[in-house]
């Protein structure tokens, strides 16, 4: 029996939405591209993609920079045409662009319409169109690896954040068995309370709220975008060739499940 754990992406072709700097997405990008993956840095903000495929290729990695609204399809297409144009295929999907910190707080029932279709089409409609867009590329390949982002608000849902990142959670179970037969595995990652550029906006230091919230917290503490670095390399390598369907919680204890 082999004994060998293989964590290299060496080969592979990753997209990452949502790569604009100081936030997630911008770790995510530096973790498959040090693993060995030619990476494409995608954002709605142009200069924000440039920007982060410029401090991997001034490291001496393979990136591009794409401008993308998640939100329509020929803009998702385009995306991947030049992941394949640029890379030769697609091995790696992660769906990291949401709305968070821009959306309402308001009760559900009062909610603004409008806001409440754009929560959905950016956090829910996002993803299933980059998804749907890369799964012909990925068997092409002979498998690949989807990685959503959800979060450890949709555990219960309470505001429509949290309702838009557990509808990510149903899709990502339903491609899971879907796409399970074409060796493409689909799982989440679910951030607790995370001091990125988002999440330092949402609760900033010396706010009451971020005093509370760590008391809801096993390990007392806020999380940093390096935290959610080696759960991702997990579902994005070989060595987690046999996980999908599953929603892993990067949260300190958060979110606490027996």
């Amino acid at each position: 029996m082999s004994t060998a754990i293989d964590w290299s992406l060496t080969g592979k072709v990753a997209i990452v939405t949502g790569t604009a700097p100081g936030g997630i997405g911008e770790t995510y990008a530096r973790t498959l591209a040090a693993a060995g993956a030619s990476v494409v840095c995608a954002d709605i903000s142009g200069p924000g993609a440039k920007a982060v495929a410029g401090f991997l290729t001034d490291e001496g990695h393979q990136a591009i920079a794409v401008t993308v609204d998640i939100t329509d399809p020929a803009s998702v297409e385009a995306m991947t045409t030049a992941a394949v144009t640029e890379f030769g295929g697609i091995d790696i999907l992660v769906n990291n662009a949401a709305l968070m910190a821009q959306l309402s707080q308001a009760p559900i029932l009062d909610y603004d319409l409008a806001e409440w279709h754009r929560a959905m089409d950016v956090n829910l409609n996002g993803a299933y169109l980059c998804s749907r867009s890369a799964v012909p590329h990925m068997r092409a390949r002979g498998g690949g690896r989807i990685i959503n982002q959800t979060s450890g608000g949709a555990y219960p849902p309470a505001t429509v954040y949290g309702i838009t990142k557990i509808a990510l959670v149903g899709l990502t179970v339903a491609l899971a068995r879907e796409l399970g037969p074409d060796q493409i595995t689909v799982n989440a990652l679910a951030p607790g309370l995370t001091d990125s550029a988002a999440g330092k906006s949402l609760v900033p230091e010396g706010s009451p709220f971020r005093e509370m919230m760590k008391q809801a917290v096993a390990m007392r503490a806020f999380g940093v975008p390096d935290d959610l670095a080696g759960p991702l390399l997990l579902l994005a390598a070989p060595a987690g060739a046999w996980v999908t369907g599953q929603v892993l919680h990067v949260d300190g204890g958060w979110i606490l499940r027996p």
